[in-house]
């Protein structure tokens, strides 16, 4: 079925439903919103952060079934560091900077393997590697330099083992990493407040058995009917007035597209996945596909109130099939109505501060990478990999194969691939360790400059990615960030040589 635009009334936010938030333990949120709760920060020391992470269900159940039925997400508990805290709390934000070393300690007190991966840091693919199993009841330490002439970022850490990345993710393991850097020496960036959304979707029966996963969301990808930032259903983020607020997002869930618009007031976008961008562009709608990061400025010089971050209807292509369904789609789960949301409130509150605080010039120049040595195709599809007897998602006709290198490059060259969706439905393309330029979209230039290592690309569109593979040899891979398409093979392994 081709995909058409799913243009409804949008329907009332989902907070009138269910439950308690998630990711931090706090009390079940009022209608009005709830105030904002920081994620857990952990700091580098003396060039060093110490960390253990215990991927768990939580200890005690926080998600509530429609049923009403108590059920226990997975997250990551801080357990020690040397960041001056120990049982630091859930999820908690890694904050480093450019050469400082990152010990971190993987503690899989879950009954499945796992892994970690560190999505958006250009580090070796040795260090990061999606191929390596800790299995249930043991440990792995990652330890690894961050290069000292790695820019500001915001990142993040998820599980990356084959076959259970959807499920691990979905059920909540996640969250952010952040390197300070050449953008926070900007000095109206220092004078920013500053506030994190880490972005994910639930379904609390699917969470408690993974197994009921209906047929139509395995294809297009599972989604929840419950929006939290920070675990929280609508936090209230405080803006101070004639101030600025950083607000970094990022969408942590695993399939879900979110289309943000901040009502009646304007925000400008001023990174994007791998870095910052050259100067401050004004959004209006703002897309985020799973995987991809966004850092926005918003200057408090409106008339004092509340101003929603809203998420907006996205149909992945299933949106006609979903409608006609009627009230059937409660009985599958992992599929949900496109439906608008209420995911935040900003709220202004005074400052002493008289003369408002003025947006940055100037960011950080983004050079354009010389011309390519090498060209390649990369075709997206569905259908079947007969040398491995796979059938599911492909590229370039072929399944993931944990033994076989699809793609051989060589260091220190660019290259430009071009991304080709033949399918009905959003394939997001995810590069890991090298970041890259988007060129071009269907054929015509892209507008903005800007250093990415996701890229959204719609049924049936193009994208020309234009990357060059530095510092680092070894085995990585690419892949479509929807992730239950990724664990049934939509995923390629470069050899960078």
């Amino acid at each position: 079925m081709k995909r058409r635009q799913f243009n409804r009334c949008f329907g009332r936010c989902l907070a009138a439903t269910v439950v308690s938030p998630l990711l931090v333990q706090c009390d079940r949120p009022e209608l009005g919103g709830q105030a904002y709760q920081a994620l857990p920060r952990l700091s580098s020391q003396n060039g060093l952060l110490d960390v253990s992470l215990v991927a768990q269900a939580q200890r005690k159940p926080s998600t509530r079934t429609a049923a009403g039925r108590l059920t226990k997400r997975l997250t990551y508990y801080a357990g020690t560091s040397n960041a001056g805290t120990s049982n630091a709390g859930t999820c908690p934000i890694l904050e480093a900077r450019p050469g400082d070393t990152l010990r971190l300690t993987l503690v899989n007190e879950l009954e499945q393997s796992t892994n970690l991966h560190f999505h958006g840091l250009h580090i070796s693919p040795e260090v990061d590697n999606v191929f390596r199993e800790v299995a249930a009841g043991d440990r792995y330490t990652y330890e690894f330099q961050i290069p000292k002439n790695h820019p500001a970022v915001t990142g993040w850490y998820h599980p990356h083992y084959h076959g259970l990345v959807a499920e691990q993710v979905f059920g909540g393991l996640a969250g952010p990493i952040i390197i300070r850097g050449d953008l926070d020496d900007i000095p109206e960036i220092q004078q920013a407040e500053e506030a994190l959304l880490l972005l994910q979707d639930f379904d609390p029966a699917l969470i408690a058995d993974p197994a009921i996963l209906s047929p139509l969301a395995k294809k297009w990808g599972r989604e929840g009917p419950l929006l939290l930032a920070n675990g929280q259903q609508n936090p209230v983020i405080e803006v101070p007035q004639n101030g600025l607020l950083r607000l970094r997002l990022i969408n942590a869930s695993a399939s879900r597209i979110y289309r943000l618009q901040l009502n009646n007031h304007p925000w400008h976008l001023i990174a994007t996945d791998r870095g910052a961008i050259t100067k401050p562009a004004a959004l209006g709608i703002l897309s985020l596909s799973p995987g991809e990061r966004a850092e926005l400025l918003i200057s408090g010089q409106r008339s004092p109130g509340d101003y929603p971050i809203v998420s907006l209807p996205y149909d992945r292509g299933i949106g006609e099939m979903v409608a006609a369904m009627g009230d059937a789609v409660a009985q599958m789960p992992g599929v949900t109505r496109p439906q608008e949301t209420i995911l935040a409130t900003l709220r202004y509150m005074p400052r002493q501060r008289t003369v408002p605080l003025p947006l940055p010039q100037q960011l950080i120049s983004v050079e354009p990478l010389p011309a390519p040595q090498t060209t390649r195709e990369f075709v997206l599809n569905h259908g079947v990999d007969a040398s491995i007897g796979a059938t599911g998602f492909i590229i370039n006709n072929q399944a993931f194969a944990m033994n076989r290198v699809n793609t051989q490059v060589v260091l220190n060259t660019v290259e430009d691939w071009r991304i080709i969706n033949k399918a009905s439905m959003d394939h997001p393309f995810h590069l890991h360790t090298n970041r890259f330029q988007v060129i071009e979209r269907n054929g015509q230039p892209e507008a903005l400059s800007a250093w990415k290592d996701t890229v959204a690309i719609g049924p049936y569109e193009t994208a020309t990615l234009r990357v060059k593979f530095e510092d680092f040899t070894g085995r990585t891979v690419y892949h479509c960030h929807i992730l239950d398409h990724e664990d049934q093979g939509m995923m390629g392994i470069a050899e960078i040589m």
